[in-house]
């Protein structure tokens, strides 16, 4: 298994690349991300986040766990949005929960509980598939990422927890 140093780096790049794609999408090729898109991407901009710091930090033993500890949570918060998103899609069309007020518009005039529970019970426009590649949506990638990253993590945090 590489390093933990070099694992945070391939972290932060791969957050960071996934970042770029997604704004790629919103501004090249006109996609408006939905609500759960914008969490998702708050949760790959906090795994790079952590994961950077993690690097210039270069921890001990209880500082390493502490960090993929957090990243581990992180990519299960990401995960479920994703994965809610995902459900959402395959939902039929008669099913689907109807468009909601915009995000912005949530954020101005609800208190944060009531837009965190508006945004988590999702819209029609987060069914929406915009684009997809060898079949999966977006969502469909980031689950595959925010998994992977999960695995990465929980994989660090047993390594440095058994290691002597």
């Amino acid at each position: 298994m590489p390093s933990t140093r070099l694992i945070n780096v391939g972290l932060f790049l791969g957050s960071a690349g996934l970042l770029w794609f997604g704004y790629y999408l919103e501004w090249a090729r006109g996609l408006e991300p939905c609500p759960l898109c914008l969490i998702q991407r708050l949760f790959f901009a906090l795994i790079g986040i952590t994961a950077l710091i993690a690097v210039l930090h270069d921890p001990g033993r209880l500082g390493t766990i502490l960090y993929a500890g957090l990243n581990e949570l992180f990519a299960l918060g990401g995960g479920l949005t994703a994965g809610r998103q995902v459900w959402l899609q395959q939902l039929p069309k008669d099913q689907v929960p109807e468009c909601g007020p915009g995000l912005e518009y949530m954020l101005e005039a609800y208190p944060l509980g009531d837009v965190l529970a508006k945004v988590f019970h999702g819209s029609g426009e987060c069914a929406e598939i915009g684009w997809s590649l060898f079949g999966l949506s977006i969502a469909g990638w980031a689950l595959l990422c925010f998994v992977l990253i999960a695995v990465v993590s929980a994989a660090v945090a047993v390594r440095q927890a058994t290691s002597r």
